[in-house]
């Protein structure tokens, strides 16, 4: 239990970063952060008894500078869900492919790579969807960054931290 995710919002209730369990308390004992939303569960000392936080809220205000999204492979498959852009499976089996294939002049950027399949993968080929006979089933798009952007299987996991997040990010993971 002391290795569970916590989300840890900012003064201004702005995520920051998933923590755990173990951290968020040391956080709370010394004064530094409050619990919003307690987890099933107690963590036992010799004194007392504390309540498992799942999402706690920083007493001090911490700035930072801005994220920016890195074009990495799970990074597509978050954008994507996990999900197959030509035939709609959700599966972890998933490859990257170029929209436009790259020896045919298309770059390695977020609005060229999508996630598919390896079925899919190896039937498009070296080929554009419309050659091939396949359709996108969505657009491959740059994620927006608006802060700290909780990854998608804690939201799929935790859904009392859904009250927390940005209305974009809760829409996007519907």
């Amino acid at each position: 239990m002391v290795n569970a995710p916590v989300l840890v919002l900012n003064q201004n209730y702005e995520p920051l970063n998933v923590s755990r369990v173990r951290r968020a308390v040391v956080l709370i004992m010394c004064g530094k952060a409050e619990t919003l939303e307690n987890d099933s569960g107690m963590i036992h000392t010799a004194d007392n008894a504390i309540p498992i936080p799942s999402v706690i809220r920083l007493v001090y205000m911490v700035k930072r500078p801005r994220p920016e999204k890195k074009l990495t492979r799970r990074e597509v498959f978050q954008r994507d869900k996990y999900t197959c852009q030509y035939c709609g499976s959700e599966t972890r089996e998933l490859s990257l492919d170029h929209v436009i294939p790259r020896h045919r002049g298309g770059r390695h950027i977020w609005d060229n790579v999508v996630s598919a399949c390896f079925r899919c993968n190896n039937r498009k080929a070296g080929r554009t969807p419309q050659e091939a006979g396949m359709r996108i089933i969505r657009q491959p798009f740059a994620p927006y960054v608006d802060g700290y952007y909780v990854p998608y299987e804690y939201v799929k996991r935790y859904n009392g931290w859904l009250k927390f997040l940005p209305l974009r990010q809760r829409s996007n993971e519907d």
